[in-house]
């Protein structure tokens, strides 16, 4: 089995000076944690915050790129870079792990196509049309006023990555957006970490017609672990505990602006910790949302993308990607087949990455 996780955040945790060859206690993906969890390759997304000015995100993802290449070279006998499906499996034969490159949020290519085939050329195998805001290229979930779906640039850059087998991500855009993308986009497209809306009501999530839609063209939903996106119960408790608690941003803006200054990072640990002990949906809560995505969209379109390192809270059970073994268990508890299983921990993703 091919154990693929095709969304984590740790890139922009390597800015924040963690070494990844050790389990670092406040962590949620590591080198140790990926051989823990079994997973065999796993996407870091270069992510770039809506906030942020394009020449700025642009020198951020190349910095993140470079982190990550610093990294891998560190532990040669541990993990591999890998840019193919071919190089996945001959990684994992040799015993390695595939660290891939993913870009969530399209402002660093700003608007050069020619920006965007660098990014390829670097290695980057997906790309997040857009994050927490309306770019250049569409619209986002959180906002989705500019265009009303892709801007003329982002027919352009949806055309090119195509061409160039670059899968198209529409984890974070707006309603309007994924159906342009269905609409313009000829090979299949997915959702690297995203929930479904018919069990949370996110608006990060997909409605049962997207899921449907886009499993109808090939794609896949890959079901995303944040307690805010898995239950709309807890995703009004958090809003709540974090009206109460502003800090909690606070020393996460701080620890960010300045990750050497250890008073900013001790900062940063215990709002981390707080966050981290309230109520949280676990492991059932995933895989319901996993049975509904299959009944919905067929079990050859579903797949993991964790968002670990990207999320300040983790689900019950959950804490980190070395855990990640207790939700092919509990599918396996409901009745999923082993080649069931293999499809939604793999082989889907895979499936696409292929196409493409």
């Amino acid at each position: 089995m091919i154990v693929l996780d095709s969304h984590c955040d740790t890139p922009s945790q390597i800015m924040r000076l963690r070494d990844l060859s050790v389990d670092n206690a406040f962590g949620q993906v590591d080198f140790p944690k990926l051989r823990r969890g079994g997973v065999d390759a796993s996407f870091f997304a270069l992510f770039t915050p809506a906030s942020m000015a394009p020449d700025a995100a642009t020198r951020y993802a190349l910095e993140m790129i470079a982190g990550v290449h610093d990294a891998v070279e560190a532990c040669p006998e541990t993990v591999a870079m890998a840019y193919s499906p071919e190089d996945i499996e001959s990684n994992k034969a040799k015993g390695l792990i595939s660290i891939l490159l993913g870009m969530e949020n399209g402002s660093p290519v700003q608007k050069s196509l020619s920006l965007l085939r660098e990014f390829y050329r670097l290695g980057v195998r997906y790309m997040t049309l857009t994050h927490n805001g309306d770019n250049e290229i569409a619209d986002a979930a959180s906002h989705g006023t500019r265009w009303h779906g892709l801007s003329p640039f982002g027919r352009e850059v949806v055309a090119e990555m195509n061409r160039l087998g670059m899968i198209i991500d529409v984890a974070h855009v707006s309603d309007e957006t994924f159906y342009d993308c269905l609409k313009y986009s000829t090979k299949p497209i997915v959702s690297t970490h995203s929930c479904c809306r018919a069990l949370a009501g996110h608006r990060r999530n997909m409605t049962d017609d997207m899921i449907r839609k886009m499993a109808d063209k090939g794609g896949v939903i890959q079901i995303n672990f944040y307690p805010a996106f898995l239950s709309g119960e807890f995703d009004r408790a958090y809003d709540r505990a974090c009206a109460e608690n502003p800090w909690w941003d606070e020393a996460d803006n701080a620890f960010r602006a300045d990750p050497a200054d250890p008073a900013k990072r001790d900062a940063w640990q215990k709002a981390y910790a707080e966050m981290a002990a309230l109520p949280k949906p676990g492991v059932k809560e995933i895989v319901d949302h996993i049975d509904h995505a299959v009944k919905v969209g067929g079990i050859d379109h579903v797949g993991i993308g964790t968002d670990f390192d990207g999320i300040g809270v983790a689900p019950a059970g959950l804490e980190n990607v070395g855990c990640l073994g207790i939700v092919f268990d509990e599918m396996q508890r409901r009745g999923y087949t082993s080649s069931q299983i293999e499809k939604v921990a793999g082989l889907n993703f895979l499936r696409v990455f292929r196409e493409m």
